[in-house]
């Protein structure tokens, strides 16, 4: 087995991915600061908006496995390129969509090329190019890339929105896309093979959809997804309803993206220390906590703003984990298949945090179930991770492979 490259040629890659995935999500994750300038626009409705914005995630999903498999034919270059450039097409056309189905027409396609940028892609170009060792770290800063995403554009938007319209910050959010395809030519790097230590490489990745352990981990996720695009969508919402201004929107999302950034860096650090079921269950049970004591106490600006702070630190801490044990379990080469998966379901439960989240408030005005909902499915998710048995089958260094 040849020795452990050093750390400089894989950071270029860590980073690029990192600056792939701010974008990216940065603008998904800020897309709840649309809604209600779209609904004032198109009268369509809370409901009808929300379903629009489900649809896309919901898109975003299913597209997740079927780009893992075309990477793997085509290289990342090509698949990022051609997702960043049909991405920035899909927010322009959310500019002149004024009906229902041209919205969710709008909202499909971006979802579809947004998949491209995901994290599934992403992560798993980056676990192939990385050593194993250095796997949490890496995970971690990628991640943290997703927060800092959030932060920023959450900010950004809020203020082209209150002072430019809501089209001309999708123009704007469209824009950074095109000017973040140049990161993708850090990925022509060649990957470096891994094998596991108790299993097979050669067994398929589709092997792992038998294990009753692969859906414990995907059920949490599917969690994470109702949680995270519920906040993310209807918090501006939830905010308008305490008499604060819209820009305090933008601050809470900025907040919880801050609070990221600390909390993904966290996740990839406590990764090498502590047995990541362990720290899945903590993350999920602090979110029912955190909900909990949300709802429980009466709204204000500091009772927000410690929310935020709150899931902030938990938001995005899944995502480094959640690749974590999955690339621990099956190995690195399988993650862009089995983690396309995974967050195929966490986009289905986005979608429905998302269409219910509208529904409910389009009919009774207020988030009540939403949030009981929510506190109990962050606790089963917290309880789902417990009987899960990590082994021992990290993936250990091979001989590098040729690039695509």
């Amino acid at each position: 087995m040849r020795a452990q490259p050093s750390a400089a040629p894989f950071w270029p890659v860590v980073l690029a991915a990192a600056g792939l995935l701010a974008v990216a999500m940065g603008s998904r994750s800020s897309m709840g600061l649309f809604l209600g300038p779209i609904n004032s626009a198109t009268s369509l409705g809370a409901a009808t908006v929300s379903l629009a914005i489900a649809a896309g995630l919901l898109a975003w999903g299913a597209a997740l496995p079927l780009w893992g498999l075309w990477e793997k034919r085509a290289g990342p270059v090509r698949v990022v390129l051609i997702g960043a450039i049909a991405s920035s097409v899909g927010l322009a056309l959310l500019t002149v969509s004024e009906g229902a189905a041209s919205l969710t027409a709008a909202m499909v396609f971006g979802g579809v090329s947004g998949a491209a940028l995901g994290a599934p892609m992403l992560m798993a170009v980056v676990a192939q190019r990385v050593p194993a060792g250095r796997h949490p770290l890496a995970m971690g800063v990628v991640s943290a890339g997703s927060s800092a995403g959030q932060l920023l554009y959450s900010m950004i938007g809020a203020a082209l929105i209150s002072s430019f319209g809501w089209r001309a910050a999708l123009l704007a959010f469209a824009a950074t896309l095109l000017a973040a395809t140049p990161l993708a030519r850090m990925f022509r790097a060649p990957p470096v093979a891994v094998v596991e230590a108790a299993a097979s490489g050669s067994t398929p990745a589709l092997h792992a959809l038998r294990e009753p352990g692969y859906w414990c981990v995907t059920a949490g996720f599917f969690v994470c997804g109702f949680h995270v695009s519920f906040l993310t969508t209807h918090m501006p919402g939830v905010i308008e309803m305490c008499g604060l201004p819209p820009t305090f929107s933008g601050l809470w999302l900025a907040v919880v993206g801050a609070c990221n950034i600390a909390g993904s860096l966290g996740a990839g650090w406590l990764m090498q220390r502590a047995p990541i079921k362990l720290l899945l269950a903590a993350v999920y049970a602090l979110r029912a906590l955190g909900v909990a004591a949300f709802i429980a106490l009466p709204p204000s600006q500091p009772v927000l703003l410690v929310f935020a702070l709150w899931m902030g630190l938990t938001y995005m801490a899944t995502l480094p984990l959640t690749t974590g044990i999955l690339a621990r379990l099956y190995g690195a080469p399988k993650l862009a298949v089995l983690f396309g998966i995974t967050m195929a379901m966490h986009q289905i439960g986005s979608f429905l945090g998302t269409w219910l989240g509208g529904v409910e408030f389009q009919i009774s005005g207020d988030y009540r179930w939403m949030w009981l909902a929510d506190v109990l499915l962050a606790t089963a998710a917290a309880l789902v991770h417990l009987p899960l048995r990590e082994g021992d089958r990290a993936p250990r260094l091979a001989t590098p492979l040729p690039a695509h």
